[in-house]
């Protein structure tokens, strides 16, 4: 049964079947689309991928979906990001760096669980438009439960490695006792272990926000359960130098000393670290959320992801909240290491667009702890993945398909997500649940719990920037 890519209509067999035989033009595997390709989807896994002809005389109660203008390849894989800041979005458009002491503790610590819902019910609905079929969430600063982000994410259908903060120094809206806080991280831990798309994870903010002791146990804790323990490090110079007057020690020098660094380890940003910091990142097996936008938008330096990655450390690609699209995060991955790097060493490859591909969904999902769940189109993982309309001109005709993903790949080829073998977007909009009404709920909110937090910004709006700048010109001519 042809698949018409020109109609909007959502195709009847896509949805709610338990069991699917898609035929799509091609399929990425292992980063190359190869043409002549089944893949036979059943309880939620790639059951089967292979010659077309095969799978149809294997699977004859089934009748094959043709995808001809489709490719079929691993959802995106968010490394780095904030559920909870997303009634915020722009107005940290602009300002300097470290605006999470101004803009998103004031936010998130004003968060009831209403609007921690709406808020993660929102960003889960972009990461998906955007082609993310998992987000790692690097846990709230709000005193309220976080059951309400795995709602939102299990209501959307979005795979969720959900962080759980455990700072006992500051930077959250609770500050509750030591041991208080280790018995609710192993609650944590345990609670969603069997949960089928909510990974548990702890997470301390920054290394400054913990006692030693915490940031040991927390890591530790994580190794033993196997985990991803997460916090942001070396991403801002105020907060290299902080650690420096306080300790003698970076950031990632401090995490090292108290031995918190580890295959079980996911630090966001590494975006200003010295030799002797990639190698222990190299040294002890450490990952990095590798988060290109939020460099350009709001950071200090760009991490040396290239130099990175020929020391083996392992990388995925984050948004950082910043803005949900996966071909976006490719495009501005590869042009920050050709603009910091490439350019000055006549470097034109700049990695290769299959090195960014496979950072923002297989090797992605290794740095997260989710390797052997989801990533890649393989038998026995998760069916995330999307149908990727490449019958498009930008794609015609096709010489390199993963140069073309990242270059020329845009949202609205999207037109299915597939999150445990369910359709859960179908050109831009869920299948199963109206999201208008969730829009305007959030535009009805937002108003008031943005004015109650007490948000300092430093810049102006544009309009606010443009209507002094009229002025200036009145006066000046006057």
């Amino acid at each position: 049964m042809p698949v018409d890519h020109t109609s909007s209509t959502l195709p009847a067999s896509l949805v709610d079947a338990g069991e699917l035989l898609l035929v799509p033009r091609e399929v990425l595997i292992n980063g190359d689309a190869v043409t002549g390709q089944a893949v036979h989807v059943t309880e939620g896994r790639f059951a089967a991928i292979g010659p077309a002809a095969e799978l149809r005389a294997r699977l004859p109660h089934l009748t094959a979906i043709e995808l001809p203008s489709h490719l079929l390849m691993p959802g995106f894989i968010d490394s780095h990001h904030h559920l909870t800041q997303s009634l915020g979005k722009s107005l940290v458009f602009g300002e300097p760096s470290e605006i999470f002491r101004r803009i998103w503790v004031p936010l998130e610590s004003s968060l009831d669980e209403r609007m921690l819902y709406l808020s993660s019910k929102l960003a889960a609905l972009e990461a998906l438009r955007g082609g993310f079929t998992t987000a790692v969430d690097a846990g709230t600063r709000s005193a309220g439960e976080i059951d309400s982000l795995a709602r939102a994410a299990d209501e959307t259908g979005l795979r969720c490695v959900l962080g759980m903060i455990c700072n006992d120094r500051g930077g959250s809206a609770a500050q509750p006792p030591r041991q208080q806080i280790i018995e609710g991280a192993e609650r944590h831990l345990s609670r969603w272990k069997d949960a089928p798309l909510i990974h548990p994870s702890l997470a301390i903010s920054i290394p400054e926000a913990a006692s030693d002791d915490m940031l040991h146990d927390v890591s530790a804790l994580c190794a033993d359960h196997g985990a991803i323990f997460q916090s942001h490090v070396n991403e801002h110079l105020q907060a290299v130098e902080r650690s420096l007057v306080a300790r003698g020690q970076r950031p990632l020098q401090h995490l090292h000393a108290v031995g918190a660094l580890g295959s079980q380890t996911l630090i966001a940003h590494a975006t200003l670290v010295t030799p002797d910091e990639l190698n222990l990142l190299r040294d002890t097996d450490t990952a990095v959320a590798f988060n290109p936008v939020a460099s350009s938008w709001k950071g200090n330096a760009v991490a040396p992801a290239l130099q990175m990655n020929a020391l083996t450390i392992r990388m995925g690609l984050g948004t950082d909240g910043t803005r949900s699209d996966g071909f976006r995060l490719m495009d501005a991955a590869e042009t920050s290491q050709r603009l910091t790097s490439g350019l000055a060493t006549g470097d034109s490859s700049c990695g290769g667009g299959w090195l960014w591909l496979d950072m923002a969904t297989s090797r992605s999902a290794d740095a997260t702890g989710l390797g052997k769940v989801c990533g890649r189109i393989a038998e026995g993982l998760a069916a995330d993945f999307l149908l990727v309309n490449v019958d498009v001109p930008e794609m015609t005709p096709s010489w390199d398909r993963p140069w073309e993903l990242v270059r020329y790949g845009n949202r609205d080829q999207i037109d299915a997500v597939f999150t445990m073998g369910k359709l859960r977007l179908w050109q831009g909009w869920p299948c199963d649940w109206d999201a208008r009404p969730l829009l305007e709920e959030v535009r009805e909110a937002a108003t008031a719990a943005i004015e109650q937090a007490p948000i300092q910004r430093v810049h102006p709006r544009s309009f606010e920037h443009r209507e002094t700048m009229r002025g200036h010109t009145r006066e000046g001519q006057a």
